[in-house]
C-alpha cells in the first residue's frame, strides 16, 4: 500500500517536471497568447447611437437606444423604422427587455425630408396592427423619428395615401404629427377648463439597468410647465408601481429663468445627492432634462444651488 502511494507520488512529480519543462521551451509569444486575447474589447462609436421608442415588458412605449449606420436624416429614419418592425431586418439589435411594434411584413416604401418635415410611406401591411396597439404604434413612430436632429414633424403615408385616421378604431389623426400627439397618455382632469398636457419622464429598471418612460398627462392647472414638471416629479417616489421618480419629495424649485433658449433652474439642497461633491444623481438630472426638453423650446439646462452652477445638460 505504502509502496503504491510512493510510486504514485513519484509519477506525479515526474509529470509535473515534464509540464514545467515544456512550458519553459514554448516561445514567449505563444505563452502570452491568452493574456493578450483576454484584454481585447469591442468599442462602440457613441455617435452612431440613436434614441428609439419601443414597447417594454409592461407595454409602455419606452426610450432606449440602438446603433445605426445611417449618416443623413433619411437613412437614419429608415434604419430606426426598420428596427420598429416586428421580425424586421434589425430584430437582432433590439435591446433585451424591449420589442418592436409595427406589424410583421411592413416595408418602407419611401422616406423624404424637407424643412423639418419627415414624410414616410409604408406598405399597407402597417394597417394590420391590433387595435390595442395602433395608438402606441403612432406614438413610437412619432417619438422615434422626432429624436433625429432637425426633424420636427411627421407625415405618415400608406402606399402613397396620407394616413388620416387609426386603421382599426377610426380615430382621426392630426394633419401633421409631432410630440404634441403625446405618449403613454393619462387623462386626469375634473373639467375642461385650464387643461394642460405635459410629458414627464419616469425611470424604470430592467435587470439593474435604468431607462426612461415618457408619460403625457392631461391635468387641470394654471401653473406654468416648468413648475408642474418639478412638482410632479417630486410629488411621490413612484408614479405607479413600476414607474419611478428619484427626485426627493422635499425638493423645491426656488427660481428659474429662460434666456436665449437656456433654462436655469435654482433648487434647494434636496436636489443634491452628495453634498461633498455637490452632485446630482444621473436619474434625477436626466428625468428633469428629458421632461423639460419635451415641453419647452430650449437648447440647454443649467442646474443651480446657492446661486452657483452645479451641472448642466446641453442638447445636441
Amino acid at each position: 500500500m505504502l509502496k503504491r502511494i510512493s510510486i504514485r507520488k513519484l509519477s506525479i512529480s515526474c509529470f509535473t517536471l515534464i509540464v514545467l519543462l515544456l512550458m519553459y521551451m514554448i516561445p514567449n509569444d505563444i505563452k502570452d497568447l491568452n493574456v493578450k486575447t483576454s484584454e481585447e474589447y469591442v468599442s462602440i462609436d457613441e455617435s452612431n447611437l440613436s434614441d428609439i421608442f419601443l414597447l417594454d415588458n409592461d407595454e409602455y412605449i419606452a426610450m432606449t437606444n440602438i446603433v445605426i449606420s445611417g449618416d443623413d436624416i433619411c437613412s437614419k429614419a429608415r434604419d430606426l423604422l426598420e428596427a420598429l418592425i416586428i421580425d424586421g431586418e434589425k430584430q437582432d439589435i433590439i435591446p433585451n427587455g424591449f420589442k418592436p411594434i409595427i406589424p410583421t411584413g411592413t416595408t418602407i416604401n419611401d422616406v423624404n425630408y424637407d424643412n423639418g418635415v419627415l414624410k414616410v410611406d409604408f406598405s399597407k401591411d402597417i394597417l394590420e396592427i391590433n387595435e390595442k396597439y395602433e395608438e402606441k404604434m403612432i406614438e413610437a413612430i412619432c417619438y422615434t423619428l422626432t429624436s433625429i436632429k432637425d426633424v420636427k414633424n411627421i407625415l405618415i403615408y400608406v402606399d402613397g395615401n396620407l394616413l388620416v385616421k387609426l386603421p382599426k378604431s377610426g380615430k382621426y389623426l392630426p394633419d401633421i404629427l409631432d410630440r404634441n400627439y403625446g405618449i403613454n397618455k393619462e387623462v386626469n382632469i375634473s373639467n375642461y377648463k385650464n387643461v394642460m398636457d405635459i410629458t414627464l419622464y419616469y425611470t424604470k429598471v430592467y435587470k439593474d439597468s435604468y431607462y426612461y418612460v415618457p408619460v403625457t398627462k392631461y391635468v387641470n392647472s394654471d401653473k406654468d410647465k416648468v413648475k408642474i414638471i418639478i412638482d410632479e416629479l417630486s410629488s411621490a417616489p413612484t408614479y405607479e408601481e413600476n414607474l419611478m421618480s428619484f427626485l426627493d419629495s422635499n425638493t423645491k424649485l426656488l427660481n428659474y429663468n429662460i434666456d436665449n433658449k437656456v433654462l436655469s433652474l435654482e433648487f434647494n439642497e434636496y436636489v443634491i445627492e452628495d453634498m461633498n461633491t455637490m452632485g446630482i444623481s444621473e436619474e434625477v438630472k436626466e428625468a428633469i432634462s428629458y421632461s423639460m426638453k419635451d415641453n419647452l423650446d430650449i437648447d440647454e439646462i443649467i442646474f443651480m444651488f446657492n446661486n452657483k452652477e452645479i451641472t448642466k445638460t446641453e442638447y445636441k
